[in-house]
């Protein structure tokens, strides 16, 4: 049966974003417990190898900001299923891979499926359904965005002890087919696109070089000293040709992003709120594994067990979040998920060598309730006050910029177990107070500016 138009038609088409989101952020954190498998397969280091989770952010948050315009171009289910197709031979090239270049290759492709399906997950919720069950819908894209994540290093320390780091990519191609065959054959195509416009080639080369320079000069700091132009020439190049993009979208009758969106001051809260929030729980997917294998000697199963239990609860909470938003707003549900996210980041600054990993799941888990709780809460609130076109424009760009922040937090943390100011348990502490600082600027910020 074909599902033709009316909310069955919404619903069928938001779950399979969501799930196809969800397997983006899979992909996107589920290397991070395969890391030291990988590289002693390929053999190359650590920092090398981290290059696999680096340039999934920078294609992310580079093909982010088109997704506007794509949006507007391209009818709903043409984009979804080519999005979902391009996954697929990315995941597929990840499996098949037989050196280093060819999956780094297949990790570029995966990430610029996820890039356009972000933002249309996003946009979806807050344009297609009706107020007072957009926060509710966000909750559920929370699936996409706060589970996956998190769940994404237990599945792949789980599949690398068990089957092999290839099985995890295997799964994704399975999967998605799965995803790509329903949406083809039973959901009907409408013509929705609705806000054509011109492209503006040189915004988006702009934007890429933009948050593509920061991500890559914050990547160099964990091989390289601040002093060294490796690190701060591309941040400094990255952070002029941002300045450059944003005074050029202001000029533009037809810009790829319209900056209009920070007139709303809830929409620039949200923006500050959620590049911090990223900045802190990003890089722990990576950290965490790190600590585990690294500094203890343990498996990448134990990793990955480490952050199932939180997992496994921010898959209730990330609904639940939402819904509580819908009936009684944003900030008393900001202040108590950003007290879980506060307490749960400050505690894991107390791990060492000897701390029972059943306390680490328990930190950890409150960490990651925390997160969940937060980010479809503050996503829906800080869209709230945009209106048409102006909604893809700011989740796009917030998302853009959410991954240069997660990418800034991640090097901020490699540097400090990596770089040589620290070594040890030091190191791991220093990581750890890192991303709690992140934490509590966010609670922070929630409790001034959420209303």
């Amino acid at each position: 049966m074909i599902i033709r138009e009316g909310k069955s038609w919404v619903y069928a088409i938001f779950a399979v974003v969501v799930l196809s989101s969800a397997l983006g952020n899979l992909s996107q954190t589920g290397l991070n417990a395969m890391l030291v498998t990988v590289c002693e397969e390929f053999g190359i280091s650590t920092g090398v190898g981290q290059w696999l989770t680096t340039v999934y952010m920078f294609v992310l948050g580079a093909v982010v900001p088109l997704s506007s315009y794509l949006m507007g171009r391209f009818r709903l289910k043409d984009l979804t299923l080519a999005s979902i197709g391009i996954f697929i031979i990315g995941a597929f090239m990840a499996a098949c891979a037989q050196g280093f270049i060819v999956l780094l290759a297949g990790r570029i492709v995966q990430a610029i499926a996820a890039g356009m399906l972000l933002p249309l997950l996003q946009t979806i919720a807050m344009t297609r359904f009706p107020d007072g069950r957009k926060a509710t819908a966000m909750g559920i894209s929370g699936v996409a965005m706060g589970f996956a994540p998190n769940i994404g290093p237990t599945i792949g320390g789980a599949m690398v002890d068990t089957l092999g780091w290839r099985s995890f990519f295997v799964l994704l191609v399975a999967l998605s087919l799965a995803l790509f065959a329903f949406c083809l054959f039973f959901i009907k195509r409408h013509d929705d696109a609705s806000y054509p416009s011109g492209l503006d080639l040189f915004s988006f080369v702009l934007s890429t070089v933009g948050f593509g320079g920061i991500l890559v000069g914050c990547s160099e700091a964990s091989s390289f000293p601040l002093t060294n132009p490796l690190v701060w020439g591309p941040i400094l190049v990255g952070a002029a040709a941002l300045v450059w993009f944003v005074k050029r979208q202001r000029a533009l009758e037809q810009p790829l992003i319209d900056m209009g969106i920070f007139k709303s001051k809830t929409y620039t809260a949200g923006f500050i709120a959620q590049g911090l929030l990223c900045a802190s729980f990003m890089g722990i997917t990576l950290l965490v594994p790190l600590y585990i294998e690294g500094l203890r000697g343990g498996t990448p199963l134990e990793a990955g067990m480490v952050l199932l239990p939180g997992t496994v609860a921010a898959l209730i909470v990330n609904p639940l979040a939402g819904y509580l938003t819908d009936k009684i707003g944003a900030r008393p549900v900001g202040l108590v998920f950003g007290c879980f996210l506060a307490v749960g980041a400050v505690s894991m600054v107390f791990c060492d060598q000897a701390t029972p990993l059943w306390v680490v799941c328990v930190m950890q888990g409150v960490r990651s309730v925390g997160v969940s709780g937060l980010i479809g809460p503050l996503t829906s609130w800080s869209l709230s006050e945009l209106k048409g076109k102006s909604v893809g424009d700011g989740s796009s760009f917030g998302i853009a910029a959410r991954q240069t922040c997660a990418s800034v937090g991640t090097a901020l943390m490699v540097l400090c177990v990596e770089g040589s100011l620290f070594a040890g348990i030091t190191a791991f502490h220093a990581a750890f107070a890192a991303s709690a600082v992140f934490a509590v600027l966010t609670l922070a910020l929630i409790a001034k500016s959420v209303r």
